[in-house]
């Protein structure tokens, strides 16, 4: 059964919607007990790939593989380089400012209460970034712009408030949104430089994971000006870059072989990729820990071998056979995944201040995962509601 050859993959937006849920449950369940330790994250000096620690790098695998899609469109719609440029800028400078209110989210309560901080967080980002064209607000740009104004107001008022009371806004790993916004900027970039070119998408990628095991080495001593300037001209760890890096040249690589019709080899090439990530993962671990904290090129290769088969089996289940009926329930997942992201920076304050929580008995063992998966589903179906209505941030 041949696939579909339409601009949309299903299974991307599947992986995705997928990712997030599974980030909504992990986010959920570092407070429960009696469950197994491989599904948290490890330490950051213990050797272990936790279940949640695939998670995120999945989530910018994912981000890769949409990349060429999205500025794609772009210029077909006839934007100019220079305006998909801006809005690749625009987009990254956005990721990156939620993603450094977020990191000080929980240290805000030492200017204001961690209610008060959260939803005037939340509130400023709906104001700024709500997807305002499929709003009842649409064809009001007087409106929009003031709304816009007033959320700028918000964050920068945050901003001075806690820099008065003495709690300045700190950078540190810049938040799970920082982190994504800087690598996808290095990403869209490169594939913006690079376009349709699959054998330069391929190398960029290539270079990028060599990069994040010289990063990881001491191959170039630290403090020496070679290294600061050669391995952190961009913010942000080498292997979520490659993560990132890798998902495009997984994009890239699909599109080609769509276009000649080679399902076939597709699936088997990403399984391919997968055996050699998992004997290049054996062979660094002579080196490094696996370890998510510590960006260890061995994290790197262990969940790329997990991914490229991963994204084969999904291609193959739902763009060549067509099975995708089963993910309407989770596909506002996939679709407003920003939005699935920040609804919880409404609900734990909220929770927190009016008491609202399970009995403690509750979050022990399986019915505690159960209690976080049912949670991140009920996340997803607000956000299917919020997005009938248009209330949804969208960059």
């Amino acid at each position: 059964m041949k696939a579909k050859k339409t601009s949309r993959v299903a299974s991307i937006d599947a992986l995705r919607a997928i990712t997030m849920m599974l980030m909504l449950f992990v986010n959920d369940i570092p407070a429960l007990k009696g469950v197994p330790h491989w599904l948290f994250h490890a330490a950051a000096d213990e050797d272990m790939l936790g279940f949640s620690d695939t998670i995120f790098p999945a989530f910018l695998f994912c981000v890769g593989m949409s990349v060429p899609f999205a500025i794609d469109n772009r210029l077909k719609r006839g934007e100019s380089q220079f305006g998909v440029l801006s809005h690749i800028l625009w987009r990254s400078f956005a990721l990156i400012v939620m993603g450094l209110f977020t990191l000080n989210c929980d240290a805000g309560s030492e200017c204001m209460s961690y209610l008060t901080y959260s939803l005037l967080m939340i509130a400023a980002f709906f104001l700024i970034w709500t997807a305002y064209g499929e709003t009842v607000l649409k064809g009001m740009p007087i409106v929009v712009n003031i709304l816009k104004f007033i959320g700028v107001v918000i964050l920068v008022a945050v901003i001075v408030r806690c820099d008065v009371s003495g709690k300045h806004f700190e950078i540190g790993w810049w938040g799970i949104l920082g982190l994504i916004g800087w690598s996808y900027l290095y990403t869209a970039l490169v594939y913006l430089i690079c376009r349709r070119n699959m054998k330069w998408v391929v190398l960029a990628a290539a270079s990028t994971i060599l990069l994040c095991m010289v990063n990881s080495s001491s191959l170039i001593p630290h403090g020496w000006f070679l290294r600061n300037m050669f391995l952190s001209f961009i913010p942000g760890g080498w292997a979520e870059h490659a993560f990132c890096m890798a998902g495009l040249a997984a994009s890239m690589l699909m599109r080609h072989y769509r276009s000649n019709d080679a399902y076939g080899r597709l699936v088997a090439v990403f399984f391919a990729i997968g055996l050699v990530m998992l004997v290049a993962g054996i062979c660094s671990h002579q080196y490094w820990i696996i370890s998510k904290i510590q960006d260890t090129p061995t994290w790197l290769f262990y969940c790329l071998a997990i991914f490229f088969p991963l994204t084969a089996a999904a291609y193959w289940l739902m763009d060549i056979k067509g099975h995708v009926s089963w993910s309407w329930l989770i596909a506002p997942a996939g679709t407003a995944t920003l939005t699935c992201y920040l609804l919880p920076y409404v609900w734990y304050p909220i929770a927190d201040a009016l008491g609202l929580h399970f009995p403690e008995g509750w979050w022990y063992g399986v019915a505690g995962i159960i209690i976080s998966l049912a949670y991140s589903l009920i996340v997803i179906q607000v956000v299917r509601w919020m997005k009938r209505a248009g209330l949804v941030v969208r960059l």
